[in-house]
Parts: C-alpha cells; structure tokens; sequence
C-alpha cells in the first residue's frame, strides 16, 4: 500500500468528521429545527442527502482499495465535485461554524486535489 493512500483516506476521514460535526452543531444549536420548520421532505429527498453524507466515508474505502491509477483520479474527481457543493454552501449557510466548517472542507478537498495530483 502506497504511503498517498493512507494520507488521502485519513483526510476524507476527517472531511466526514467536519460534516458530522457541522450536523450536529446544526442540531444542538437548533439552526437545523428552524431550518427544517414548515418543510416536508420525501424519501427520494432523504436518499439523496445519505448519498452526498457518505461519499467521503465510502472515500475513505476505496482510496485504500483501488488501484493506482483509478484511484488517482476518483480523488481527484469526487474531491472537485465536493468543492463545488462546499462552495455553494459556504454561501447558503447562514451561521458562522457552518461557514468555519465548510472552509475547512474546502482545505481538506483542496489537499486531497493536491496530494492525488502528485501522486507519483
């Protein structure tokens, strides 16, 4: 296993941990109870924010396990797809630690980016 894998799967583990703990700051702080006030949610909607939540943790999984190749640009690809959706709500979310968070995911991409460019 290349010494790139372990780095690039430790950062998207972090970059889960960054949007877990923006959720649950979400939740303590009742910004997602206001959030959510007065809106009805389908099922087709609640899969679609599973599948954007997990695509870090199933990262993490498959940067250990894809060969070199593939892997390089899986990262590379997923990391640039996770800019724009951080980008766009860093703009949308109103509270400062969202904003924080979002920023910090926005450095883990860019060091995921960076890294698999590299890769040798």
């Amino acid at each position: 296993m290349d010494n790139i894998q372990i780095k690039l799967s430790a950062i998207w583990a972090a970059h889960a941990m960054t949007w877990l703990l923006g959720d649950m700051l979400r939740i303590i702080s009742g910004d997602l109870a206001k959030e959510m006030e007065g809106k009805v949610f389908t099922q087709f909607m609640w899969l679609g924010m599973a599948v954007i939540t997990v695509i870090p943790i199933i990262m993490i999984v498959l940067t250990l396990l894809l060969n070199k190749q593939v892997n390089r640009w899986a990262n590379i690809i997923v990391a640039i797809l996770l800019v724009i959706l951080n980008f766009y709500s860093v703009v949308t979310y109103p509270s400062y630690y969202d904003k924080f968070l979002l920023i910090v995911a926005l450095g883990l991409n860019a060091l995921t980016i960076w890294f698999a460019w590299n890769w040798a």
